[in-house]
Formats: structure tokens, C-alpha cells, sequence
């Protein structure tokens, strides 16, 4: 059976011998070489053509981001696997986005690590648990942010109603007459949502209506 092979990058002589003893317990696994930054990585890459590189991120002359960027780019079949300490968004996003196909914390059980390693060299994606739980709270917080923008999330519940019945043809005698009110403050309602909305005809507030799915187009 073809063996992975893997090559550690890291600028810690304990981290990097710890692995490599860790990594000869595991069948199917090989540790082919190391490395101690980035640039060197990139010339032990072309030299051994790894299939999996554990990549750590803070290291001198070059970080592990701009050589999993280079590797991605030059050998786009060699899977990398980011292994670090640090397990925020602000770390495990740029890493992704620089071509790692898995991020792993330094903290992780041995047992995750082989998996992961296992798992990019078959061509899936691994986030250790903190570092998935760090992508959904970005997520998250950036839903909520983009929501707190959406004009339409500014609208009072009763000019939502106001909205629904104006683009579905209702005049403002019939809106009133529903909510018992007088035309006035029907209009009043009118002009205010769509100042909220930025939108000043009705043809627009109807596009708006269709694209929110608010009204069938």
C-alpha cells in the first residue's frame, strides 16, 4: 500500500520531532522530511514532493501563509495542512482562503491529526472542532452585521404591512379602512418606510417587494 508521505514545517526542533515520533506509529503514513520556515519548504516541496505538508503558520523569513499560497500555486496537487496554535477566525480564514485544505490545532488529540492528514490526502476538507467553531461565530457575527445593514430590517412591523398592502395594489382609502386609521397616516407610513429604503416610486418599492419575496413577481 502507497504510504502518504508528509513533510512538517515548523521552526520548533521539539514540535517538529514530536510529530515525526508520533507520525512513524501510524500505518500508511511516512514522514519524507522538514522544515524549519517557509522558504524552505518550497525547496524541500519540489525536492520530495510530499503528498500532505503540516504547515505552521508564525515562522522567520517566511510564514506559513505565503508558502501555502506558493505551494498551492506552484504544486496545486500537493494537499497542505495547517498546524498551529492559534484557532480564531482571524487565523483559520486566511489560511483557507490561501489554498490549506485543513486546519489543525497544536492542541489537538494525536488521533485528529492522522485523521486529518488522512483526510486531505483523500481530497477532504478538516477543521478541527475550535476551528469550525471559530468559522460559524464569523459567520455568524457577519450575518448579523449585513443584517443590521438590510434597509428593510430597519422597518417598523406596521410599515412592513403598509409595504406588503401598497405593492399589492391596495389603495390608501383601503389600507386605511384595514388598520383604522386615517389616509393620512397611511401616507405618513408610505413616505417613511420608503425614505428607510432609499426608494422614491412605487415601481421600485415593487421590485424591492419581489426581489425580498415579499409579493410573487
Amino acid at each position: 500500500m502507497k504510504k502518504i508521505k508528509v513533510l512538517i514545517v515548523d521552526d520548533h526542533t521539539l514540535v517538529r520531532d514530536g510529530i515525526r515520533a508520533l507520525l512513524e506509529l501510524v500505518v500508511g503514513v511516512e514522514v519524507v522530511g522538514e522544515a524549519v520556515n517557509g522558504k524552505e519548504a518550497l525547496e524541500k516541496v519540489e525536492q520530495l514532493m510530499p503528498d500532505v505538508v503540516l504547515m505552521d503558520l508564525a515562522m522567520p523569513i517566511m510564514g506559513g501563509l505565503e508558502a501555502t499560497r506558493r505551494i498551492r500555486k506552484q504544486f496545486p496537487g500537493i494537499k497542505v495542512l495547517a498546524l498551529t496554535q492559534y484557532d480564531d477566525s482571524d487565523y483559520v480564514i486566511p489560511v483557507i482562503e490561501a489554498g490549506a485544505r485543513g486546519f489543525v490545532t497544536k492542541m489537538a488529540a494525536f488521533s485528529e491529526l492522522a485523521s486529518a492528514i488522512q483526510a486531505v490526502y483523500m481530497g477532504e476538507s478538516f477543521l478541527s472542532p475550535s476551528a469550525a467553531t471559530a468559522l460559524v461565530q464569523e459567520y455568524q457575527q457577519k450575518t448579523n452585521v449585513e443584517g443590521e445593514k438590510d434597509p428593510y430590517h430597519q422597518l417598523t412591523d406596521r410599515e412592513r404591512e403598509v409595504l406588503k398592502l401598497v405593492v399589492e395594489g391596495h389603495t390608501a382609502r383601503e389600507i386605511a379602512d384595514m388598520f383604522v386609521v386615517s389616509p393620512k397616516t397611511v401616507e405618513w407610513y408610505k413616505t417613511g418606510l420608503m425614505n428607510k429604503l432609499n426608494i422614491h416610486n412605487k415601481t421600485d418599492l415593487i421590485k424591492f417587494a419581489i426581489r425580498k419575496g415579499i409579493i410573487a413577481p
